[in-house]
């Protein structure tokens, strides 16, 4: 506890931000119910002891929480101080005008300890528009004692064929043991976040250089086709309601030989804690297919002000405090320290305490550094961004994308109906936008 006091004490005195409030404030913060921002919202009573200011607490699943914030900004509804954001929204909205810059957090900060890739792409202008709260790609995760036990050897960088053929020797549904586990959920940042990948990894893309939607073409309709099948065959029964949350439970819990998402589970499935197989988990890189371009994503949450806010002082105050080097250290003291939050700040990665809790760290950096938004193909794209498209348009159109793959899984409509009536929306989309002459 004296260990907790002391940083709560230095983050006190480091937050220059913190004194010379006028009065005290309650903000409002939005954010996604994954388990960090939990420990966010948990932790937070320490930055309110400390400023006299208060927190209304907004706390939503992924799609939902993208919905409300959306619409809030867009319209200028001014409900909330602070937003948790994507690495896609950020500069969209950034260049829009819709967020306060936050190049202002003082000397103290250390803004070159952020990792560069991931402050670069909060930038605009040379304007910082949000601080990263915590970075992911995607890795393979699986079970090494279901994996000795049948005498299977999950290689370094394991392919699409050879991942089908383990779900297919790791699968006992009688036992509830599934062999794979993977997104379902439509959305454009739920399945279609694990999808994109999928596809980039097939040798496919969203666009070619025209903007012409690619969706209908071969590389879709083969990795769709794997995708439907590898969950029905081998995945857990109603797989169109799970997404990140609900994977790492089944996971957590033991269901799942194997589990293709986020690096930020680690944290989780390796804390005995949280995870009921935690010593029996080991990782590897997600799988590919006809190449490796996109076959890992790349993700932040972040903390961002909409320049409605009438209470940017007391929001950067809290931005400060909850994406600084002693908040990292803070939750590793209170909550372990496989729980830090992952892939910010350099600091993290050198410390010794979390070096060896994590035995993860080196790849889940490695795998954030490594992907690349500027290649996120094999064939070349007019787009950045490597399980999204990097333009507006792209919430509604990866949404729509989404429903109909989903529809296809639960076996309402075949892949091809599926991918065609996704070009056809997709491509009125894009002519309406101008995208298409």
């Amino acid at each position: 506890m004296r260990n907790i006091t002391r940083i709560l004490s230095a983050s006190a005195v480091g937050l220059g931000l913190l004194t010379g409030l006028a009065h005290a404030e309650e903000i409002s913060i939005a954010t996604v119910n994954n388990g960090d921002m939990i420990i966010m919202q948990k932790l937070s009573s320490a930055w309110e002891k400390e400023t006299g200011n208060t927190i209304n607490w907004v706390v939503l699943e992924e799609n939902v929480l993208r919905e409300r914030v959306t619409t809030d900004i867009a319209t200028k509804g001014g409900q909330f101080d602070i937003m948790t954001i994507g690495g896609y929204e950020a500069p969209i909205w950034g260049k829009q005008g819709w967020l306060a810059p936050v190049d202002d957090l003082g000397d103290d900060y250390d803004y070159a300890d952020l990792l560069e890739p991931i402050k670069a792409g909060l930038t605009v202008d040379g304007k910082l528009y949000a601080v990263p709260f915590y970075t992911e790609s995607s890795f393979t995760l699986y079970r090494k004692d279901l994996f000795e036990e049948a005498g299977l050897t999950m290689p370094e960088h394991p392919t699409y064929e050879q991942i089908k053929e383990f779900a297919a020797k790791l699968t006992d549904k009688d036992k509830q043991q599934y062999g794979i586990c993977l997104r379902g959920k439509p959305g454009w940042g739920e399945n279609m976040a694990f999808v994109g990948t999928m596809v980039n990894a097939y040798g496919g893309r969203w666009f070619d250089m025209n903007w012409k939607p690619q969706l209908n073409t071969e590389p879709w309709k083969k990795a769709i086709t794997d995708y439907v099948a590898l969950l029905s065959e081998y995945g857990p029964q109603g797989a169109t309601a799970n997404g990140f949350n609900e994977n790492q439970t089944l996971f957590a819990t033991g269901r799942c030989a194997m589990w293709i998402d986020a690096t930020s589970a680690a944290g989780r499935v390796y804390d005995p804690k949280q995870s009921q197989v935690a010593d029996k988990i080991a990782f590897t890189r997600s799988p590919i297919a006809e190449t490796a371009n996109g076959s890992s994503w790349s993700w932040s949450w972040n903390l961002a002000i909409p320049a409605t806010s009438q209470k940017a002082e007391a929001a950067k105050s809290f931005l400060k405090w909850a994406t600084s080097k002693d908040y990292v250290k803070l939750v590793g003291e209170s909550e372990g320290w496989v729980a830090v939050p992952p892939g910010t700040r350099k600091s993290t990665y050198a410390l010794p305490e979390y070096q060896k809790a994590a035995p993860f760290a080196a790849t889940v950096l490695e795998a954030i550094m490594s992907a690349d938004p500027s290649k996120p193909t094999r064939d070349p794209v007019p787009y950045t961004g490597v399980q999204f498209v990097a333009i507006p348009e792209f919430q509604a159109i990866g949404t729509f994308v989404g429903q109909q793959v989903s529809a296809a899984l639960a076996g309402q409509q075949t892949v091809d109906a599926a991918l065609e009536a996704a070009q056809a929306q997709v491509e009125r989309d894009m002519t309406r936008a101008g995208y298409i002459k």
